[in-house]
């Protein structure tokens, strides 16, 4: 799998927040690609393959859910692990998230470790 993992908010705060979050893994091989939104994340996925994307909802130009339909459903990029962070916590849209492929939904504001968790167990890495 591969050890890239795309970052996509609008919001420059979040993506620098997450980078920074992450940023430890870079010692593990780690890439990082950050996307402001949803075209610039689905030029990156086809181009890159990254084996995590964290990808918010609500973007300009195309949404979260868009993206992840067009990666999980269109492409059938199922290798792809996709985590939706959101502020948007409702049932309503979970539902949502996981109707178009999502495999996890994090609600805003989220846990740092949490985070860092999710993306050496997505990516197989074994943490010194």
């Amino acid at each position: 799998m591969s050890k890239k993992i795309l970052i996509t908010d609008d919001e420059p705060h979040i993506r620098m927040l997450l980078e920074q979050t992450l940023e430890e893994l870079e010692d593990y091989d780690v890439e990082f690609f950050l996307a402001e939104n949803g075209e610039e994340a689905l030029e990156i996925i086809q181009e890159e393959k990254p084996g995590l994307v964290l990808l918010d909802v609500m973007m300009p130009k195309m949404n979260g859910f868009e993206v992840c339909r067009t990666v999980k459903q269109e492409w059938g990029m199922d290798d792809v692990f996709i985590i939706m962070l959101t502020a948007k916590g409702q049932e309503y849209d979970k539902e949502k998230g996981k109707e178009v492929g999502a495999d996890m939904y994090i609600t805003k504001p989220f846990n740092p470790d949490e985070i860092v968790a999710h993306a050496v167990k997505v990516l197989g890495i074994e943490l010194d």
